[in-house]
């Protein structure tokens, strides 16, 4: 059940992003910095929606930070080495992301 709040969350975060973009656009204040930190939030909000999507419970404990520059930083905890390895990847292949830094522990289930 929190799979699924979480995921629709994420997915409302992810439609609502382009709005976003938009009218940082039509802002008449300095525009460069609102667009990039909106371009910011639609990358962390993407690799966000991708985790989700892999139903795997430990991934849901990674948070993702991503800079205006698109590097991304990754960190929390994961179950194993592979669910970690997983979310470097799906952050690497994810658009507009130039670099990926992983600072996930590997904690196992009590």
């Amino acid at each position: 059940m929190k799979t699924i709040i979480a995921t629709t969350c994420v997915l409302c975060g992810t439609l609502l992003a382009p709005a976003t973009v938009v009218v940082a656009q039509d802002s008449s204040s300095d525009s460069s910095h609102p667009v990039a930190l909106a371009a910011d939030s639609a990358t962390t909000t993407l690799i966000k929606t991708k985790l989700a999507a892999q139903h795997l419970a430990s991934l849901d404990r990674i948070h993702v930070e991503t800079d205006k520059d698109g590097v991304v930083w990754l960190s929390g905890n994961a179950g194993s080495q592979e669910a970690a390895d997983q979310a470097v990847s799906i952050a690497r292949a994810t658009e507009h992301v130039r670099a990926v830094h992983s600072d996930i522990t590997i904690k196992k289930a009590e």
